[in-house]
């Protein structure tokens, strides 16, 4: 991409299509000010006002200094005339938004300073009228047209010192000037292409800045897509086996109360889901107030198992260690991979007898949920996201995740380092996996991960 391809990202408005040439100045009578800092908002070169203020304020001085310098050719016309040609477009810019063309801008630089030049001075300001002109030329078109306008610039300065009128007058001796104002068109040319390549980088910048905020957003609705599947997943399976016994009860043992007992409970865990969900899709809500809920962890896995085993699950559970040796964002992970495993026996192995073994230590805090395998055919294991989204869980915060058959059922075995500096590589080499991960599958949106976790 060529550097001008940045520049010029607002488009003008046509002239024709803003107003008349009469609605136009009574506008700029009734308002100069908003009038001219419209007028800049949609110049199609995008610099800051600033410096292009500063660019035509030192042309003025330069022109001003030119002016002064040829008190002794008065009343010659020749320098008012070298003025109306470089200033004229800044009148039908200010009043009638007319963006002067970079073409007009040349003519106009290179014809003024011939005008100036043809009345000669000793020290002549007049040269660095195409010092500041190959500065503004070089900051909107490409450098090939840019630097076409520095080399006649300097062609002509050449033309002009061949007829004696670049002189500079120093202690009494004449001295040659085309040097000087040759590497001043040079520097002005490098200045204003400098500033073009700012404007380019500016650019990048800004685009780069979108690709990482589209990636966070991208990884947070990820994040968000996890936590709904996997508080749906645990919800309804729980839900599910709470209604199943409520209606055995009421069909075999004609027993209302345990019925009762199981709908409450169904209840209970249906409002706490909705809860839950509210909580979650609430991150994607950046109008309104936070409201932060506490996440679960490693202190909840008690009432998590106890919630499947009054849904009648056979669940036998051995805990041990310190659950505050852990971090938060670990607690969180190791309860979801739980509340993810028992759901998935709920949904393909019910009846099936399941173990969970959590153990802290000062190395690593390990889980292990296990289930044997039911009578009769195997259920469909699905296509749903929950292996894989446990795992990356489990790889995003340096822990590793395992799932699988063992001797007599299937079992998944996730283990997190709790030591400093056991986590530090773990933590880097999961992100790397799971950035790769991202890179080459792609980070799905909320509605689809979950409508096929589901």
């Amino acid at each position: 991409m060529d550097v001008t391809d940045a520049i010029g990202t607002r488009q003008k408005v046509p002239f024709r299509e803003s107003g008349t040439i009469r609605e136009r100045f009574a506008a700029f009578l009734r308002d100069p000010v908003g009038v001219v800092r419209t007028n800049m908002e949609e110049l199609p070169f995008d610099y800051p006002p600033s410096v292009m203020i500063a660019a035509d304020g030192a042309l003025v001085l330069v022109v001003a200094g030119a002016t002064i310098q040829r008190h002794a050719y008065f009343p010659s016309a020749l320098p008012l005339l070298g003025i109306l040609l470089l200033f004229l477009s800044i009148p039908l810019f200010c009043v009638f938004g007319v963006a002067p063309s970079p073409i007009l801008v040349a003519v106009s630089g290179l014809a003024a300073t011939g005008l100036f030049l043809v009345q000669p001075v000793f020290a002549d300001f007049a040269p660095f009228i195409l010092v500041v002109v190959a500065g503004e030329i070089g900051a909107i078109v490409a450098k090939r047209w840019s630097g076409l306008f520095a080399l006649l610039a300097i062609v002509e300065l050449a033309a002009l010192d061949a007829v004696g009128n670049l002189h500079w007058n120093v202690d009494g001796q004449r001295l040659q000037g085309l040097p000087m104002y040759t590497v001043g068109v040079a520097l002005g040319w490098l200045v204003g292409v400098m500033l073009q390549y700012q404007r380019k980088y500016l650019y990048q910048e800004r685009e780069s800045q979108a690709i990482r905020a589209a990636q966070a957003a991208d990884g947070e609705r990820g994040r968000i897509a996890r936590e709904v599947h996997d508080v749906i997943a645990h919800s309804l399976s729980v839900t599910l086996l709470h209604l199943t016994a409520a209606r055995h009860a009421l069909q075999t043992d004609r027993d209302v109360d345990d019925a009762v007992e199981a709908l409450v409970d169904a209840e209970r865990l249906g409002r706490q889901a909705m809860a839950d969900i509210r909580r979650t899709i609430g991150l994607l809500d950046n109008g309104g107030p936070a409201k932060h809920a506490p996440e679960p962890g490693l202190g909840d896995m008690d009432d998590l198992v106890a919630d499947f085993v009054r849904a009648g699950l056979d669940v036998r559970r051995a805990i041990s260690g310190d659950p505050d040796a852990v971090s938060a964002a670990v607690g969180l992970a190791l309860y979801r991979i739980g509340q993810e495993s028992l759901a998935n026996v709920v949904k393909h192995a019910p009846g099936a007898t399941v173990t969970v073994r959590l153990t802290v230590d000062s190395d690593a805090a390990r889980l292990t949920v296990s289930n044997t395998m039911p009578h009769g055919p195997a259920r469909n294991r699905g296509t749903g996201m929950g292996v894989s989204g446990m795992r990356q869980r489990a790889e995003l915060l340096g822990g590793r995740l395992g799932a699988g058959p063992d001797d007599d059922g299937w079992s998944v075995r996730a283990e997190f380092p709790t030591s400093p500096a056991r986590a530090a590589p773990a933590c880097a080499a999961g992100l790397i996996q799971g950035v790769s991960a991202k890179l080459r599958d792609g980070i799905p949106g909320v509605a689809t991960t979950a409508r096929e976790g589901m």
